[in-house]
């Protein structure tokens, strides 16, 4: 009994030694976080005085505020450039005693052909210059530079090119019009700026996360992970884990604009700032297509009687577009209509679209060799960044205007088809889906579809419908999109900025 009493006395003290080890240990980290947060503290603090010097010593020289845009592609001819040029040029009208700097990753070009680009692709002329900082360091938010962990791997470099960017120039008011969320706390906190964002599509979304939950293979779930439960199972964490931080990096802009209702229902839930959120749908130039007759758009024949229809698709050439979606069904239209008396002989696919960069290149090379591999090279004709006008002709020559994207986050491209007098046919889903190929006054305005047998069913009924029959789609669809005009996007884009421009020393 008394061993016992022993042993239990010996464990007691045991369990005290082990005890006041722990909190021996313990103290010395709790006063070692406490300085390492005090010098954090005071480094954040020291860059931010330092960086508002900066911008004190050029308001002494020039007493003019500055808003600066950040979109390092702002070359490129897809849908976001449209949304900055077209924001800038009502900016630029509203606040006439503004200045406006744009910072771009772009190279090799100037900034004169940058505007000129702009003026082709989009038929935007900027009322005044702007200046332009060129960041060295794009490179840090390709997705090519992060083979794994993509996302993260892009977030943290844009950190880095928000960091060049805000030390190359400190402005009194910031936009994010590109989506780099995690830049936004960094101008904020650091450069002590007004910070606004211009949202088209979520970092991540519920949606990818469902599709990794449910293991199903897409551009930004490879087939090793959705196949292997272990590996989608860590994604699903680490997606989860990415969205807790994004959504705080995002909650830091004062004034948050989306792009679409489906993009509003994900930066909701993500970010959690109803009260700062607003729809800002994006500009479509519906006007400059407003001059093509409907009633005169009527399907060409050849003279040996073979039917004339060209199927065009308006759209960056991005893996998301899923272009190669578009070719298969094209395919399988010519195999259920090439032979036999209501064929269309004759029926082509235009893809026309911008490469930002020798990966989009590239990804045209691909496209050519399926098209090759499917024996439909001869039919599908490649446009790259191609002047405006010449855009216009060939929806203006189009009879059905193809869409592919899955959660599309608003579809410029889908709108422009329908203004130009194309029959649209789009993905069910997303954007086209919720706000833009939806009924008109109870009229039909388009198609959606989103499996390649659907694809070329509807490719196939949209043929097959009388002139009368298109023309009435036509004319619904026309009209039901001027709520995507550029007015109306300068209207609410310049109502949501207010608060944020008022606070700038005039």
């Amino acid at each position: 009994m008394a061993g016992h009493d022993h042993h239990n006395g010996h464990f007691s003290m045991c369990l005290c030694d082990v005890i006041r080890l722990l909190w021996s240990l313990l103290l010395p980290c709790l006063y070692m976080s406490l300085v390492l947060t005090l010098l954090l503290f005071l480094l954040v603090m020291g860059v931010r005085i330092w960086l508002q010097r900066s911008r004190k010593a050029r308001l002494a020289q020039n007493s003019s505020p500055t808003v600066a845009f950040f979109h390092p592609y702002c070359n490129a001819g897809g849908g976001g450039e449209r949304v900055l040029w077209c924001a800038l040029r009502a900016i630029q009208n509203r606040y006439p005693s503004v200045s406006f700097v744009v910072y771009t990753g772009d190279q090799g070009v100037t900034a004169e052909q940058i505007l000129e680009g702009a003026r082709q692709r989009f038929n935007i002329r900027l009322p005044r210059l702007v200046t332009f900082i060129f960041l060295k360091n794009r490179l840090l938010v390709e997705a090519s530079s992060y083979p794994h962990f993509t996302l993260l791997g892009q977030s943290i470099g844009s950190m880095f090119l928000g960091w060049e960017a805000l030390t190359s120039f400190v402005p009194d008011l910031y936009v994010d019009s590109m989506g780099y969320a995690f830049t936004l706390p960094i101008f904020r906190y650091l450069g002590g700026c007004g910070v606004g964002s211009y949202v088209h599509y979520p970092t991540v979304s519920t949606d990818m996360l469902s599709a990794v939950r449910e293991r199903n293979p897409r551009f930004n779930n490879s087939t090793y992970i959705s196949t292997n439960p272990l590996l989608s199972a860590a994604k699903v964490l680490y997606y989860c884990a990415f969205a807790l931080i994004y959504g705080l990096a995002g909650s830091c802009s004062d004034i948050i604009m989306v792009n679409s209702t489906w993009t509003l229902g994900h930066i909701l839930a993500l970010w959690r700032a109803p009260g700062r959120t607003v729809v800002v749908y994006p500009p479509c130039d519906v006007r400059s297509f407003l001059d093509i007759p409907l009633e005169n758009k009527v399907d060409g024949k050849k003279p040996e009687g073979k039917r004339s229809h060209s199927i065009v698709s308006v759209g960056q050439f991005r893996p998301e577009k899923d272009h190669q979606l578009q070719i298969k069904a094209f395919r399988k239209l010519l195999d259920k209509n090439g032979a036999g008396p209501g064929g269309w002989e004759s029926v082509r696919l235009v893809l026309i679209g911008g490469c930002r960069n020798q990966e989009d290149e590239n990804r045209v090379l691909v496209l050519k060799r399926l098209c090759q591999d499917l024996g439909v090279a001869d039919r599908v004709e490649f446009k790259l960044n191609i002047p405006f006008e010449e855009l216009k002709r060939e929806l203006a020559d189009g009879t059905i205007g193809l869409h592919t994207m899955w959660n599309e986050h608003f579809g410029i491209g889908v709108v422009e088809c329908m203004a130009a007098g194309t029959i649209i046919l789009a993905h069910n889903s997303g954007g086209p889906k919720l706000d833009i190929v939806v009924s008109y006054e109870g009229g039909q305005t388009g198609f959606l579809a989103d499996t390649e047998d659907n694809y070329a069913a509807a490719m196939e009924t949209i043929l097959a419908l009388s002139p009368s029959a298109r023309l009435e789609i036509r004319m619904n669809a026309r009209r039901s999109v001027d709520r995507f005009s550029d007015q109306e996007f300068e209207a609410s884009f310049l109502s949501a900025m207010e608060p944020l421009m008022g606070r700038l020393r005039q």
